[in-house]
């Protein structure tokens, strides 16, 4: 008896065991066998088969479906009848077998392209839409959810709602709700509270198209309620816009002023400790961005597989670069000149033009190209606002060069000097510290930060000889502002300009932005000759 039970338990199991294989395989062999009736209708090539084996491909589920769809649209889709061979043509010419996916070894005589008409072609387009929102690409149907959304066909509906079940991306599941709410919505035949739902879903999405759509839909609808219902998610759609414009502005101001904080930080201090006006800071910039071009033409030469390494390995070289030749011209050309601000002015002016044709001279006057490592490549959306990496990096970036130079000059011999003669030039002196030296190392450090400046410069403007024009007015502007010598307000006045003039623009355009905020910059040097951070001290030098 023990021994029947136990034959009984085991074949009970063993069918048990069929069972569950017979189910986990039938899904297989259902796709394989709906691939054959297709193969089998593209044969047959009548408009009526084609039409039905384009189903068939998209209900599938076969990996090959969707090229096969691809290739029928394109007519690059044969088929001979006498043999029942299907065959893919490459955009080189060659033949695939479509079952297989192999080259095929001897084309029956009887290829024939298959034919496609108006009606198919529109067949083609929604079995295509609807194998990739189902594609194992999430690019792929982040682009189907989109063309959903614009084609707003009410046949899609129920696919959508298969994939939005099956879905398990969250931004992919969105972007296939906002799709299903606009396909609700301008479907007439769907019920009003159904259709008002879609309405407060899309508000959702304060983007151009949406808002757009809404109004459409306004304007089309005879119901009451549904255009009360757009009304208030379009308001509330505007406001949305309006909200996130603003922040957008902050964030583009926040990058300008970073780029107006890199190229002016290194004049701040030059300025702030020598009373100098460097005219040639700008070329300096232009140096750096040129120390990083010559970089990266090494890298592409020698180590192309490195070339997301540029960048670090530029930076230093691009302050060793600029830092010498600034002290270069300090110690031969501004010592002399000490007192004289009319003279250091022109002098300075003299060696930018000089430097800018040594540098046409070398490279060109065109402009030159300086590649973006993979890290500062595209861009990323944050609760609706658009933010590139390249800013991004930027910001961080000059922050840290900042808090660098701050440490410099509250942590180091070279800073406490730095600051003493900053403060008091002769008494500074007679305490021993050498004013000449540290004029130089000021200088050679104030350009050595310009030349960091250009190298951060080169991601995001054109690297040509006239690079660092752009910028000199710009920093002087800044370093008038924020106090002479006083790096906390350069920080501050950096920032600000950049925000209010990206603030203006929208309004009164780029070119009316930058003349009202000069004149409300002149001013306000009227009122506060020092800047907003005046350097305070009862022997500060005028």
């Amino acid at each position: 008896m023990s021994k029947h039970a136990n034959r009984s338990a085991l074949a009970s199991l063993a069918l048990a065991l069929l069972l569950v294989m017979g189910i986990a395989a039938s899904p297989v062999r259902l796709a394989a066998q709906t691939l054959d009736a297709a193969f089998d209708r593209l044969a047959a090539d009548s408009f009526s088969d084609t039409a039905r084996a384009i189903d068939d491909l998209a209900a599938s589920g076969a990996p090959q479906a969707e090229s096969l769809i691809e290739a029928l649209g394109a007519r690059r889709l044969l088929a001979d009848k006498a043999t029942g061979t299907i065959a893919i043509q490459t955009p080189a010419g060659a033949l695939l077998d479509a079952r297989t996916g192999k080259p095929l070894a001897s084309p029956p005589p009887g290829l024939a392209v298959v034919r496609i008409n108006n009606r198919l072609r529109s067949a083609i387009d929604a079995a295509l839409g609807t194998l990739a929102m189902v594609s194992p690409d999430r690019s792929k149907r982040l682009v189907a959810a989109e063309a959903l959304f614009k084609s707003r066909k009410a046949s899609d509906l129920a696919p959508l709602d298969k994939a939005i079940a099956a879905e398990k991306d969250d931004a992919v599941r969105s972007a296939f709700g906002k799709a299903r709410s606009a396909i609700v919505l301008a479907d007439d035949k769907q019920p009003l509270a159904d259709r008002v739902a879609a309405v407060q879903s899309l508000a959702e999405w304060p983007d151009s198209d949406t808002l757009g759509f809404l109004r459409q839909v306004q304007a089309s609808t005879q119901e009451p309620a549904l255009k009360q219902s757009i009304e208030t998610a379009a308001v509330a759609i505007e406001h949305r816009r309006q909200l996130l414009s603003g922040l957008q502005n902050v964030i583009y101001g926040l990058s300008l002023g970073s780029v107006l904080l890199l190229a002016a930080i290194g004049l701040a201090i030059t300025f702030g400790v020598m009373g100098v006006i460097n005219m040639a800071h700008g070329e300096m910039v232009m140096l750096g961005a040129y120390t990083t071009f010559v970089v990266q033409e090494g890298f592409r030469a020698f180590a192309p597989g490195a070339f997301d390494l540029s960048l670090p390995v530029a930076i230093p070289l691009a302050f060793i670069v600029a830092g010498t030749v600034g002290i270069a011209i300090e110690r031969g050309i501004i010592r002399f000149l000490y007192g004289r601000p009319l003279e250091t002015l022109l002098a300075t002016w003299g060696v930018s033009l000089i430097l800018q044709q040594v540098v046409r001279t070398a490279f060109g006057p065109t402009n030159r190209e300086v590649g973006n490592p993979s890290y500062m490549s595209g861009a990323f959306d944050l609760y609706g606002i658009s933010i590139t990496w390249s800013r991004l990096w930027i910001i961080v970036f000059t922050l840290t060069v900042f808090f660098s130079l701050l440490f410099v000059l509250k942590r180091t011999r070279l800073g406490l000097e730095m600051r003493a003669v900053t403060q008091n030039r002769r008494m500074a002196a007679s305490m021993g510290i050498r004013s000449a030296r540290v004029d130089a190392l000021t200088f050679g450090l104030g350009s050595g930060i310009a030349g960091i400046a250009g190298v951060a410069l080169s991601q995001i403007d054109n690297v040509s000889p006239n690079l660092g024009q752009s910028y000199i007015v710009d920093s002087f502007m800044v370093v008038v502002f924020g106090g002479v010598g006083n790096l906390w307000g350069t920080l501050v006045s950096a920032f600000f300009l950049g925000i209010a003039n990206k603030m203006l623009e929208p309004v009164a355009g780029a070119v009316l932005g930058k003349i009202l905020i000069l004149v409300l910059l002149i001013l306000f040097i009227q009122k506060r000759p020092r800047g907003l951070f005046a350097l305070k001290g009862r022997a500060v030098e005028a």
